[in-house]
């Protein structure tokens, strides 16, 4: 998978990392092609490629379900999750640095991996979300234990207007002394929306704060809508 990583060299990282600081999420031109998408997504029905299923309606996240992969993941999967993420940390750190925290990502996944596996967190978290019309999922954070990475990307599989209308993807940022501000961002095939897992850098009169983020899908009106989320680190 040596194109996907040529795919993500070629992304405008300045830009990226721009709209990172500025907003808490940046979006990308297409990174996947139409066919790679219908690839993941006829994973869907193959058990043997996940470790477990979750119903959001029965845990009340929401209308809808998703899948996490087994290990080893999908080699397209492995591609994504081993090739954006050097790019991100170098962003991470420099958040860290502004927060004033003493944490410092490592340069690679496999370093991240191995750090969380040093915690107990050894389950692989890459995921297939699936909704069909009235589906929606609630505001939420994705945090699997104390090895957390402040940064995840979310690939979107389906074609808005054609495969589904709706479900928009949600970012809402939590501001002190202030109302939240919330972003819906209708999204195209193959895309990807990168955001902050946790709080981002906000600066502020006294100088650096975090300001908390979450993110969601608006309510599917009509069709099928399938994403690929990748979060970095694993979980217990």
């Amino acid at each position: 998978m040596a194109d996907i990583a040529a795919r993500l060299a070629d992304l405008d990282w300045t830009a990226v990392e721009r709209s990172l600081w500025e907003f808490g999420y940046a979006r990308t031109p297409p990174v996947l092609t139409p066919d790679e998408c219908g690839e993941l997504v006829a994973m869907y029905g193959d058990e043997a490629r996940f470790r477990s299923r979750v119903d959001m309606e029965r845990y009340r996240f929401g209308i809808g379900d998703y899948q996490y992969f087994a290990a080893p993941l999908p080699s397209l999967v492995q591609a994504l999750r081993t090739s954006a993420y050097p790019p991100l940390a170098a962003i991470a750190n420099q958040w860290e640095v502004a927060l004033g925290t003493a944490t410092l990502h490592p340069q690679t996944l496999e370093a991240l991996l191995d750090r969380c596996h040093r915690r107990g967190q050894t389950k692989p978290t890459p995921l297939l979300l699936h909704y069909e019309a009235g589906g929606y999922n609630c505001l939420h954070q994705d945090l699997y234990g104390d090895v957390v990475f402040p940064l995840q990307l979310t690939c979107f599989l389906s074609r808005r207007g054609v495969d589904y209308d709706g479900g928009d993807f949600l970012l809402v940022e939590q501001r002190p002394r202030a109302q939240s501000r919330g972003e819906a961002i209708a999204t195209e095939q193959g895309e990807l929306v990168i955001f902050t897992t946790r709080y981002r850098p906000v600066q502020g009169a006294r100088g650096w704060y975090r300001a908390a983020m979450r993110h969601g899908v608006s309510r599917l009106l009509r069709g099928t809508r399938y994403t690929l989320g990748v979060i970095f680190h694993d979980a217990k």
